[in-house]
This record gives C-alpha cells, structure tokens and sequence, in this order.
C-alpha cells in the first residue's frame, strides 16, 4: 500500500545522508513502529512517506504510484500526519482544529457544510473529545491536544495515518489512554498507521510490524516479536535489556538493564 523503494535523503545535497538506501512497505491495516535513537531517521522518514520531502535517490509510493507525482490536495485525501508538537497561530477551538482536517475535501473558497461539521464531531467522539469542542486549543491538556490532533487526522478521512511520537511528554495515564486510542481506531476503523516513537512497550503492545533504524539504515524490519528481541535492543541503543511477556498483561515487554560499555 504505502512503501519506501531504496530511499536516501540529505537535507544538503552535499551533505551527511540522514537516510540511506532504506526499503520499508505498509500493509493495509498495519500498525509499523519505526524506532531507533535521536538522529537515527524517524523523523525525516515520516515526511518523506507523507510526500513533504522528496527523496535524493529512491522512491515513495502509493498504491503503486509515486506519492510525489501526486498533487497534494489528492495526497491529503490519502496521508494524515499527526505531529509530535502542534501550536496554531491563532486561538481555536478544539472543534475548529478538528474542521481543518476537511480542508482536502473542500474545493476553493468553499466552506465547511453540515457532512463536513457531522464528520468532525464523529472524530471527536470517536477520540473521546466530543465535550472539549468548544474549549479552545491552547487550554487543553498535552493529553487532551493529542487527542483532537487525531481527531482532526481523522476527519481527513485519510487511509493512513502517520504519527510522530504520540505519546512523548504525556504523563502515563495519558500514553496509556493514546495507546488504547490508536488501537481501537485500527481493529474498529481499519485505520493503517505508521507510528515513530522511542517507547519501546508501546511499540511492543501496539505495533505489528517494526523498522528499526540506527544512522539513517535499516538494521532490521519485520514482525514485532521476531525483531524486537534483546540483541537488536542492545544494537540499536546500545543497551542491555530484558524483553520477556509479562506475566500478567501477557504483552511483550521491555526493561532497560544497563548501559553497554
């Protein structure tokens, strides 16, 4: 559905290679976790599936088609992204952010109808934000804002959602509560995700599939409990771990142990 063919990338042409020679592909219905340490890629490789960059060498697509021969309109239809840090110029309400995600849907000049208004509120109960609409952005919680940015990611009624560390500076009943969002939006909505995070419990309990990256490559991708074990830990960060299912949740689970010397 979604893949990346031999990508590479530098910010500078003549510049480090942030990403080189990566191949990854996103099964309809998926949830792909993409992990790897601070400048590893993650990043940089969500914007290049998304269409906002354009490879060095190598190719995105879509279906089969390039995502850059696409107009971006048509995109939008397709791609959601979900940032990791969201900041309006202007103070909107919670269900004002979540109309913005019909913007594809709309032709010029055009504004948001009835379907359009019935739509966001549905993303907004759907995400459990349905009493926060009127609230304005600025107000809300990291929680509650990264709710209504899925919210509104949803109203685009994309295929595909991409997410850039959703649960990062969330207290844990917050992760929690995304990490059950993002589940149940894939078993009941079919939503396919591709999601960068450096939680690697999260990952284990929410991913199907992983692509590890460490310096812009692939160390390596597949199942998440075929790669996610306590050597490709120890590679990726250089760190000692305990990955085992916890005994009561049944769950793959990580412990960091130590650092490696």
């Amino acid at each position: 559905m979604l893949a990346a063919h031999h990508v590479s990338f530098a910010y500078d042409r003549r510049g480090r290679l942030v990403l080189d020679d990566v191949s990854m592909s996103v099964g309809r219905g998926a949830i792909v976790g993409l992990l790897g340490p601070n400048g590893s890629g993650k990043t940089t490789m969500l914007r290049l599936l998304s269409g906002t960059l354009t490879p060095t060498t190598g190719s995105v697509t879509l279906d089969g088609v390039s995502v850059g021969a696409q107009a971006r309109r048509d995109l939008a239809r397709r791609i959601a992204v979900v940032p990791q840090d969201t900041h309006p110029a202007f103070d909107f309400t919670a269900l004002e952010i979540v109309l913005m995600g019909r913007y594809p849907h709309l032709g010029a000049f055009e504004l948001e109808g009835a379907t359009d208004l019935s739509i966001a509120r549905d993303a907004l109960a759907a995400t459990g934000t349905s009493a926060l609409e009127a609230r304005p952005f600025a107000t809300l919680s990291g929680g509650e804002k990264q709710r209504v940015v899925i919210a509104s990611a949803l109203a685009q009624a994309s295929d595909v959602l991409l997410l850039d560390e959703p649960t990062a500076s969330l207290d844990l009943g917050y992760q929690l509560d995304i990490a059950a969002l993002l589940a149940r939006l894939n078993r009941d909505r079919g939503v396919t995700m591709v999601v960068s995070t450096h939680d690697l419990n999260l990952a284990a309990a929410l991913c199907t599939d992983l692509v590890l990256l460490k310096a812009g490559r692939v160390l390596a991708a597949g199942a998440t409990r075929a790669v996610l074990t306590r050597d490709r830990v120890r590679a990726l960060y250089g760190v000692d771990a305990e990955v085992s299912d916890h005994p009561r949740s049944g769950r793959l689970t990580v412990v960091p142990l130590a650092r490696e010397e």
